[in-house]
């Protein structure tokens, strides 16, 4: 009985496991989806590593948490901007127990309220841990295939 309790009181005692740089990788998209999705780009350049940010859009490389938030507030200008990540989909692989990467497709729905476009894009996200937790330190996006994403599950 006491045994029982010491090994109770040990477990209570010890500390969380924590996530692995995987879980990590997720969790942290799901905080950069949240803010783009309230707008908040304060949040969202929070987010992105301090020592030398890359997003890489369509053939496009922009450096620097500064020049990826302007660009992303001409996106945000218009009525609708939204991000709805396919979370049966999105696949996170540990590269090192520092980092992994996140591939995720979405569906991003931008411009009048009234009739947004609709766009599939697929999104590799580069998470790392760094002195301030973890950030994004890169982000790769690019329309998708439509004929490697059959089906829609999100219309």
């Amino acid at each position: 009985m006491r045994r029982s309790l010491a090994c109770l009181i040990l477990l209570l005692a010890a500390p969380p496991a924590l996530a692995g740089p995987a879980e990590e990788a997720r969790r942290l998209y799901a905080a950069f989806v949240a803010a783009q999705n309230a707008h908040d780009l304060g949040a969202v350049r929070a987010l992105l590593a301090a020592d030398r940010f890359l997003w890489v859009s369509n053939g496009l490389s922009v450096w620097g948490r500064d020049p990826a938030i302007a660009r992303m507030m001409s996106y945000h200008a218009a009525e609708t901007w939204r991000i709805d990540p396919v979370e049966a989909r999105a696949v996170a692989v540990e590269a090192s127990p520092g980092a992994a990467y996140l591939h995720v497709p979405l569906l991003l729905r931008v411009g009048p309220r009234a009739a947004p476009a609709r766009y599939r894009i697929l999104v590799s996200a580069l998470c790392a841990e760094t002195p301030e937790g973890w950030r994004i330190a890169a982000l790769f996006t690019t329309d998708a295939n439509p004929e490697g994403w059959p089906g829609d599950p999100v219309e």
